[in-house]
């Protein structure tokens, strides 16, 4: 993939201009926070240092911070409206602190952190390998790492509609589970547990979904993406293209978990220069709607 696969300042915007509407639109997105708070359950000792990158508005921050009031919790995130909302999700004797910064540059010293939290946010990080190295730098050994992402097949009825009228799908690429497992052994974690699940969510019609598209920041981060509307014709032949059920559209959504550690001492690489390989086929997935 190319260096330059997304629009950093472009992410940015999408998800200040999100930053009010994001939590009454994410249904998936807390669901899938939701079940990867529970990963926090692998951690044998109360972390003293914890951070939630990719905060967004902070609820997780807030649930972090309510199991483990002790811990110094900190809502990382690239745009700063998503950060002023952090407040609401936790009461005044247990603050959190904030940091408007970038994923791939994290302004924090080495072995910063006990747990390190992410939901949903680094599919929209690149070079992904960039940030988990940046990730297992802040994290202390034997510190734990867990997040979710994206994958390949969301919103693959978006993009067929799409292909069928003949135009590129404006929706962003995100890497496979494969990649991100080789990733994380490429970054030096180990001990690492992958998961996949497939969401179907339903929407009245197409409007709707592209609508809470827009309302969690979740638009074409490409730097090459279209831009103006839709004229009508166009809408029209997506909207024709796009399979209708009961009246209804269905949407799926790839969600990739993983945990990992961070070891006492990094082993070098191998001599053949190969650092990881998975077999995708060997991961299993789950399917919900």
């Amino acid at each position: 993939m190319p260096e330059n696969l997304f629009d950093r300042r472009g992410i940015k915007r999408h998800f200040a201009r999100a930053a009010e509407s994001y939590l009454a639109a994410a249904a998936l997105q807390k669901e899938v926070e939701a079940r990867l708070l529970e990963q926090a359950d692998y951690l044998e000792s109360a972390p003293k240092r914890i951070l939630d990158l990719g905060s967004g508005p902070g609820r997780a921050a807030g649930i972090l911070k309510k199991r483990w009031p002790k811990a110094q919790v900190i809502a990382m995130d690239i745009a700063l409206p998503m950060l002023r909302q952090v407040s609401q999700q936790t009461r005044f004797w247990r603050p959190i602190k904030r940091v408007c910064a970038d994923a791939l540059q994290l302004p924090f010293r080495d072995r910063s952190f006990d747990f390190i939290f992410s939901s949903l946010c680094l599919q929209w990080v690149h070079p992904l390998p960039d940030a988990l190295r940046e990730i297992r730098r802040v994290l202390t050994p034997g510190g734990l790492f867990a997040f979710s992402s994206f994958g390949p097949e969301t919103l693959t009825e978006l993009r067929e509609a799409y292909v069928g009228i003949g135009e590129t799908p404006p929706v962003s690429p995100f890497a496979a589970i494969q990649q991100i497992g080789d990733a994380l052994q490429g970054a030096g974690f180990r001990n690492s547990v992958l998961d996949r699940e497939l969401y179907t969510m339903h929407y009245p019609d197409l409007r709707a979904l592209m609508q809470e598209l827009q309302a969690i920041g979740a638009t074409d981060a490409r730097p090459q993406r279209p831009r103006g509307l839709a004229g009508k014709n166009r809408w029209r032949a997506l909207n024709a293209a796009y399979p209708i059920r009961d009246g209804r559209i269905a949407s799926s959504w790839e969600v990739i978990s993983a945990i990992a550690f961070r070891p006492g001492q990094s082993p070098g690489p191998r001599e053949d220069g190969i650092v990881a390989s998975i077999d995708v086929s060997q991961i299993p997935r789950r399917i919900r709607s």
